[in-house]
């Protein structure tokens, strides 16, 4: 379906919401202008209706989340079961089926679908403590404190994910209190060199990068205190980089060769998202360890760490009675169940065909808005996971228009949301529902919006 707006966006009852929310909400949480926010009151497949009865369409799946359309049929129905019988247990004490299902779920569609043998998850909250959960099984398998990242990526906010976290928007303001046992090495990005070996090509990666990256990896490795990798196999709030080939093969390498452990953060990319079950695919490079979330359950906060049995078993002790990482709501059943049907649903479509296909059909069109103003930089993505860039007439990242892009769409009833380290990359991440109609309509929404905003 179509937006349709019966009221000026935002309308009257989210201007409202607005004025309350920031009268006891933190000011820093939600951003609020005179075009923006407006307030969700229902969605279905790929659209959402506000509390003023407008309807717009969703590229953003809810930060990834619903990559099956909202409240589909089958999900529905498993949470009105779910909620009447068991919507609280104690997870690591008396736990529901419902977790042991899910665990047992989760190893079948990594490990055991990368013929590694079973795997062992740790339940969560977020996909935060997902990654919090990694970095402990790596400190306990190794006893070396340090961690390999990469700049511009996206782990999540609490203190652990934080200090991976390769941005420095968000660690700048509590650097003071992170603890440093994470080493940054630029992610490679064959539109923006960070090794300087221009000119660069995403379809022919320099090998001079291939060799200056190694070797800088190796040195530091070399060291003996890093225990493991921890990258995200397609960097997503970074800006949709999808990396050069080589560099899941050469850090599963790097990985068996110091014998420590290679961490993939696919919280973002997981299930079917870039036109894989898993955005490492493409490479066939696997992990030690993965961490899952978003998708996993379509819209409950529930994530999850997955590694090797034979890590997890050498990394975490037996327990006697009291967990060494836990929560009040680890394996929550109502989740549980959500994840279980999530799944359900992700496996039985070939949803990476139809990603493949939806994702190959609005990268066209956003080449088509890439020939018609050099203000349009480098497209960058796979599958539903696109991003496209704003320049400035001097070439440099544009924020702004990025920014009024993002209200200006809303007032067309299109949801989209700008991303990437400079925040002046368009990311388009729809649900796998949406239709190439729907994807037209907003792109030639986007054009008019850009002609009027420049």
């Amino acid at each position: 379906m179509l937006p349709q707006l019966v009221t000026p966006v935002p309308g009257p009852r989210s201007r409202q919401l607005a004025a309350d929310l920031r009268a006891h909400e933190s000011r820093n949480i939600t951003y609020v202008s005179p075009g923006f926010p407006i307030f969700w009151e229902r969605a279905h497949g790929a659209n959402v209706l506000d509390v003023d009865g407008n309807r717009f369409l969703d590229l953003t799946s809810g930060f990834g989340v619903a990559s099956l359309g909202y409240t589909p049929r089958p999900m529905i129905n498993a949470v009105q079961d779910q909620v009447t019988r068991l919507y609280h247990a104690m997870g690591d004490v008396h736990p529901s089926a419902e977790k042991a299902a899910l665990c047992q779920k989760l190893s079948q569609l990594t490990f055991e679908s990368w013929d590694l043998g079973p795997g062992k998850t740790i339940l969560t909250n977020s996909g935060s403590e997902a990654v919090e959960a990694a970095l402990k099984t790596a400190w306990l398998a190794t006893k070396k404190r340090g961690v390999l990242a990469f700049s511009g990526s996206y782990h999540g906010l609490g203190y652990g994910a934080l200090t991976v976290t390769g941005r420095h928007l968000f660690r700048d303001p509590f650097s003071a209190q992170l603890a440093d046992f994470a080493t940054f090495l630029p992610f490679p990005d064959c539109h923006h060199c960070p090794f300087d070996a221009l000119p660069c090509h995403p379809d022919n990666c320099l090998p001079d990068c291939q060799n200056t990256f190694l070797r800088r990896a190796e040195r530091l490795l070399a060291q003996g205190s890093i225990g493991a990798i921890l990258v995200e196999p397609i960097q997503g709030r970074g800006g949709e980089i999808v990396p050069p080939d080589w560099l899941l093969p050469i850090l599963r390498s790097l990985a068996d060769q110091f014998r420590i452990l290679l961490i993939f953060d696919e919280i973002y990319t997981g299930f079917h998202r870039t036109g894989r079950r898993f955005a490492c695919d493409h490479w066939d490079a696997q992990p030690d360890l993965i961490c899952l979330g978003k998708a996993l359950t379509g819209g409950f906060p529930l994530a999850a760490c997955v590694g090797r049995a034979q890590v997890m078993d050498n990394a975490w002790p037996e327990s006697t009675g009291e967990a060494l990482h836990t929560s009040t709501f680890l394996g929550n059943p109502l989740g549980c169940r959500m994840a279980l049907q999530s799944l359900e649903l992700l496996e039985a479509e070939p949803w990476s065909e139809r990603t493949t296909k939806l994702g190959n059909h609005l990268r066209a069109g956003l080449r088509q808005l890439q020939s018609a103003s050099p203000k349009w930089g480098p497209i960058r993505g796979l599958g539903l996971m696109q991003g496209i860039e704003l320049l400035d007439a001097e070439g440099r990242p544009d924020p702004a228009l990025a920014g009024r892009l993002v209200e200006a769409m809303l007032a067309r009833g299109v949801i989209i949301l700008s991303g990437g380290v400079h925040q002046n990359v368009l990311s388009f991440t729809p649900p796998f529902v949406i239709t190439e109609s729907e994807i037209d309509f907003a792109l030639d929404q986007l054009a008019q919006a850009f002609e009027a905003s420049t």
